[in-house]
């Protein structure tokens, strides 16, 4: 802190001494209970990993496997090493001519989206300037070993490059009181409070956690499923254990002839696609003169443990084409499936086509995998000792844990989704801002084991789904080559889950007509991006040839969002309309949406 901005010893508050004994009576009795609950739980709940297997993650051996091959080429890591020391000299210099008040370029910037050095302080001030290029060089020099190690195995390379990462991240001086200079600030401004506030937060989350750390990204309370998120008007007409099939109310006086059925993915809820008017992909489908249908999934218990893919797809999928058709008296439907949502569409559609069903005359596929041979940093976490670990938790409850699979995900983006909130909730001790979206993020859904286990080894570990009869369901060997429908496929450039060029590969296991449109930004980002919000862009081309790069390459970009080009796409494929129908016309009606199934937290 310079001196110009060192505070005047009056200007110090002290922390009330009222308050701080109140605060840490409450902490210490709140301590005692979450621990007492949490030893309690872990007595009940062992044994936590398979026996044999103290490393369920299997880390450890990757990382020995990584000292090995880097310890057989010494002379690299002596560059590596050698080229390290030369930064920090020539950033101890720099920090000397700027305390002499010399202007210097520094020895290594960091990237302008980085929210972590954002505080004019990490720029304007010569020691917290110098903590962070210190942390930065530091940062690329450990990623840079790692990424260079010759004879690593594809898997192995990424899992090390993966929890390097995780450790750089969780190592930043932004995490560090000491080393935070907003942080240091808010201290001397509210004579340390903000670390008491941030203190009662963190026992909040691990009481949210039953023990276990549930940071809290947004105000839970601020959101009520079908009060001010998820509020498109409409009805549950249909439901089966796994899901309910919810219609929604018309916005236009004519519809289009064929209804719309969209299948969410079962990780999340469906309320993803109806957060609020301003970016309800349902509400806007709605007043295009859809016929919206969407499928709500369950949130599993042990009583639906053996619940597998193909029940996903026969009280799923199918029977929702059913209702449908009794409902609305259309036997031909428009598909949209999301993520998994979509794989679980392609792969209803393989088996309707053996069926010699051809009820789905259009698909939809929002950032989907068909082939999962790279399937993105989601891949660190499947090998077989991995699975098997996750089957012996699972199986002895019947189900993943919502908070296991939000976990690994929010890992994915973990400066963005776990560290910032640590700053923000424990060290600034704010309360989380109200946020749709993080709302949305943070309301996990279990998954059945017998569903989990085949997903993530049929499709994520094996790579079946690609193969010819490599993947059977309800005992009958589907083939994706005989899946002949028009297709519309989306991708995002920066998608961590689903990554573009992947998902550009399984158009080309379908046959039909094909359209493929990149989005801008992430999975989700990318895909719920109302045309009104003017964010974002979109790329199209008018072919799709085998090559992503070549599509990239005669591709032009677009401003603003894809609905509207996806809205011509599939209003041209069957424009006859007929007048609007009413939601639960001619069948007797559940409940309201958001129906009852969305609203059962795990």
């Amino acid at each position: 802190m310079a001196d110009s901005e060192k505070p005047d010893s009056q200007d110090i508050r002290l922390p009330d001494p009222e308050l701080v004994r109140r605060t840490m009576t409450d902490i210490a009795e709140r301590s005692q209970r979450i621990m007492l609950g949490w030893l309690k739980r872990q007595e009940a709940e062992k044994p936590q990993v398979p026996s044999g297997q103290p490393d369920p993650f299997n880390i450890g051996s990757a990382f020995l496997e990584m000292t090995a091959k880097l310890m057989a080429n010494p002379a690299r890591l002596m560059q590596a090493q050698m080229g390290l020391w030369n930064d920090y000299m020539a950033l101890w210099q720099n920090t000397t001519r700027r305390i002499m008040g010399i202007e210097t370029e520094p020895v290594i910037a960091a990237d302008p989206r980085d929210r972590r050095f954002k505080d004019g302080a990490w720029q304007d001030n010569e020691i917290f300037d110098f903590i962070k290029q210190s942390y930065l060089l530091s940062a690329r020099f450990v990623q840079d070993v790692v990424k260079d190690v010759d004879g690593l195995e594809p898997k192995v390379a990424q899992k090390v490059d993966f929890y390097s990462r995780q450790f750089v991240d969780a190592l930043s001086p932004s995490n560090f009181v000491l080393t935070n200079p907003e942080v240091l600030r808010r201290t001397v401004e509210t004579g340390g409070e903000n670390l008491l506030k941030g203190l009662t937060n963190l026992l909040t989350d691990l009481e949210l956690g039953r023990g276990k750390l549930r940071i809290r990204m947004t105000d839970t309370e601020a959101f009520r499923l079908g009060e001010n998120i998820a509020t498109t008007p409409g009805k549950v007409v249909w439901q089966t254990p796994l899901m309910q099939l919810i219609q929604y109310a018309p916005a236009t006086e004519a519809v289009l002839k064929r209804p719309l059925l969209i299948i969410p993915p079962w990780i999340n809820k469906f309320y993803i696609l109806d957060l609020r008017a301003k970016n309800s992909f349902v509400r806007w489908a709605v007043s295009q003169g859809h016929t919206v249908f969407m499928v709500s999934w369950v949130n599993p218990d042990e009583e639906l443990a053996a619940k597998d893919f193909e029940n996903y797809m026969t009280e799923g999928v199918l029977a929702a084409l059913d209702a449908i058709e009794r409902i609305t008296g259309e036997r031909e439907i428009n598909a949209i499936g999301y993520c998994l949502g979509g794989t679980l569409l392609a792969s209803t559609l393989a088996w309707m086509a053996v069926k010699k069903d051809r009820r789905i005359k259009s698909a939809t596929y929002l950032v989907t995998l068909l082939d999962f041979s790279e399937a993105g940093e989601l891949g660190v976490f499947i090998d077989e000792q991995q699975i098997q670990a996750l089957e012996e938790r699972m199986n002895k409850r019947g189900y993943l844990e919502g908070s296991e699979m939000s976990q690994t995900f929010n890992m994915l983006r973990a400066n963005d989704l776990i560290w910032s909130f640590v700053v923000n909730n424990y060290l600034l001790g704010n309360e989380p801002f109200p946020f749709d979206l993080l709302y949305w993020n943070g309301d996990s859904t279990r998954m059945p084991a017998a569903m989990h286990s085949f997903y993530l080894r049929r499709m994520y570990q094996e790579n079946k789904l690609k193969e010819p009869g490599g993947v059977s369901l309800c005992g009958v060997p589907i083939d994706l080559s005989r899946v002949n429908v028009p297709t519309y496929m989306l991708a995002a450039r920066e998608d961590h889950i689903t990554p573009w060029k992947s998902t550009y590969q399984g158009l080309h296991y379908m046959k039909g007509t094909k359209r493929f449109v990149l989005a801008a930004s992430g999975h989700i980002a990318g895909v719920v991006n109302h045309p009104e919000s003017g964010k974002y862009s979109h790329w199209v081309a008018s072919s799709t040839p085998d090559n992503p790069d070549d599509w990239e390459d005669a591709a032009t970009e677009i401003a603003g969002s894809w609905w509207p080009d996806w809205q011509r796409w599939i209003a041209k494929l069957a424009p006859e309309t007929v007048p609007a129908r009413e939601a639960g016309a001619n069948v007797t009606v559940i409940e309201d949406a958001p129906g009852s199934y969305v609203k059962v937290v795990a």
